[in-house]
């Protein structure tokens, strides 16, 4: 029996803390997609700074993309917050997600779930980057 709370409602629970999981949006976008009701050109629309991301700077995934089944998508983080660029910067590294939680300010990234191949893009989940509690 699963239950519904007010934490799983924002996004809280098993992942990170205020993580917002996009999953729900996904299913509607796709199963619209596969009804004829949505056109590919309309679902495949991906900036091609995102291709361009998506090709050099991401994390390789096992799931074929729903829309072309083609390829796998990867998966782009973007972090916004202070002092960054107003577009945000693209994270290649994951020791760059923990250099900017460390600095002051309130960061949050955004991991956007891309296929390289046709150009369909959905957020995928965003969260607040916190900082580790020293002991």
């Amino acid at each position: 029996m699963s239950t519904f709370s007010t934490g799983a409602i924002r996004g809280a629970g098993p992942g990170r803390p205020g993580e917002i999981d996009y999953r729900l949006a996904r299913r509607h976008l796709i199963n619209e997609f596969k009804r004829g009701r949505l056109a590919q050109h309309e679902v495949c629309d991906a900036h091609p700074e995102l291709v361009r991301a998506a090709r050099e700077a991401s994390e390789p995934t096992t799931m074929r993309c729903p829309i072309c089944e083609q390829a796998d998508v990867v998966l782009v983080t973007y972090v916004f917050g202070p002092r960054l660029p107003s577009f945000g910067r693209c994270i290649t590294r994951p020791s760059e997600l923990k250099a900017l939680a460390r600095r002051s300010g309130e960061y949050t990234a955004y991991v956007v779930e891309v296929c390289p191949a046709c150009a369909w893009n959905h957020l995928f989940r965003a969260f607040p980057l916190v900082k580790a509690r020293s002991a």
